[in-house]
């Protein structure tokens, strides 16, 4: 890989890594401020709004200037969004605000990609990007189960009294983490990718938008590979609320370890993209659609489970099945996208996609919380929705395959 390519996992890391953390910590100033436990899941989809909302503009917003600059713009609305907490706004409000800089910095930090790499290596470096963001959730979510820890909460309001809040602190090291991101972000290269000037009529934007989402959609490996992204970051953004709630009733772990849990996902995340980076060609991205299926009986399996030990060797097969199914399908969705539309436009109509099965899913699952249904039952139904999911898209791809072997068309490098 070329030497910038290292930046710009260095600045993904950092990034990410504060994003995990600060979930793990607003989830504690909710549960500070004695707040209804709907209010837990609720705070993804206040984050994953603006993924929604914002997906007709920055697109295009990450086309018109250089990545870096985007990057390094959009972790700045980050850190405000943390001070703002800080200063007293609402967690959920705050974290909404982190998520629009977020909304925006994805398009950025995956667009790059194919502007700077050769196709060839889109899978490499797809597998390096979700193994690092996997660590970085392993991190981070130690790093917020740590902040949110009585004990060194309370020494951080002995320390800092005239911050009243121990949390306050916590919030303060997660500030300083985007702040290494953002140091990052000054050494990601000029990919030297001719920029398309930022349209200033909205409608235009909206149209453009709809063009592009109607676009992949109508692709045959397209429209596969983004159900699949589409399901996955759903099923991933809800399980992450189900294994805190799961590890409460069934471990009996309060929030700061439980939120350790989520990390062992991530172990088996990462050990799957690395294993799907060596083993998988672009071209048989489709093979792994049935580990999905897979994955989906795999979580049911949790209801069962009331040891830690056994819990652990859980989470990671789940996580390992994961990984090795969503990185190739995510490097043949990037490069359906690029060659039709650009890296900028692809990134956002595939953020519009995932997200609005993260407030869909989340949203189901706050609302099951609303009415007391068992843990248990979430997850069976959980499981069964993920695994007959993806029934129903390997059925799919396996029919668009029969009319035309669409394969060959992940041998294409130009934009169209």
């Amino acid at each position: 890989m070329p030497r910038g390519f290292y930046f710009i996992m260095a600045a993904q890391f950092f990034s990410a890594l504060a994003d995990n953390a600060l979930l793990i910590v607003a989830m504690g100033i909710l549960r500070q401020l004695e707040a209804p436990p709907e209010y837990e899941p609720l705070l993804k989809l206040f984050f994953t709004l603006s993924y929604v909302l914002l997906a007709a503009f920055v697109g295009a917003f990450a086309d018109s200037m250089p990545k870096w600059r985007v990057m390094l713009i959009t972790n700045t609305i980050k850190i405000v969004g943390c001070l703002l907490i800080v200063f007293g706004v609402h967690p959920l409000l705050g974290y909404a605000i982190v998520g629009v800089g977020a909304a925006a910095y994805s398009p950025a930090k995956y667009g790059i990609l194919t502007e700077y790499l050769p196709h060839r290596l889109l899978v490499v470096a797809n597998g390096w990007i979700e193994g690092l963001t996997v660590g970085a959730i392993i991190l981070g979510t130690l790093l917020g189960g740590a902040l949110v820890a009585p004990g060194l909460v309370a020494r951080f309001d002995a320390w800092f009294p005239w911050l009243h809040n121990g949390l306050w602190v916590s919030l303060l090291v997660v500030v300083l983490v985007y702040g290494a991101a953002a140091l990052c972000n000054l050494y990601v290269p000029d990919t030297g990718v001719a920029h398309v000037p930022l349209k200033k009529n909205p409608l235009y934007l909206l149209h453009e938008f709809g063009h592009y989402f109607l676009l992949l959609w109508r692709d045959k490996l397209g429209q596969i590979s983004l159900a699949v992204t589409t399901l996955f970051w759903g099923a991933g953004a809800t399980l992450q609320f189900i294994v805190l709630k799961w590890a409460e009733v069934n471990l009996g772990l309060p929030l700061s370890q439980a939120s350790m849990l989520q990390g062992v996902v991530a172990v088996g995340i990462a050990a799957g993209a690395v294993a799907a980076a060596k083993w998988v060609a672009l071209r048989d991205a489709p093979r792994v659609i049935p580990l999905g299926i897979v994955m989906g009986f795999a979580a049911i399996g949790m209801i069962f489970v009331h040891s830690l030990a056994l819990a652990a060797v859980l989470m990671i097969a789940i996580g390992a099945l994961a990984g090795f199914f969503v990185v190739p399908m995510n490097a043949m969705l990037q490069h359906r996208g690029h060659v039709l539309m650009g890296a900028g436009h692809s990134i956002a109509v595939q953020n519009f996609n995932e997200n609005l099965a993260i407030l869909v899913m989340t949203g189901l699952y706050a609302l099951l919380l609303r009415y007391d249904l068992p843990v248990h039952q979430v997850i069976t139904l959980f499981g069964l929705f993920v695994a007959g999911t993806m029934i129903a898209i390997w059925a799919w791809h396996r029919a668009n395959q029969r009319r035309i072997d669409s394969l060959h068309l992940l041998e294409m490098v130009e934009r169209h």
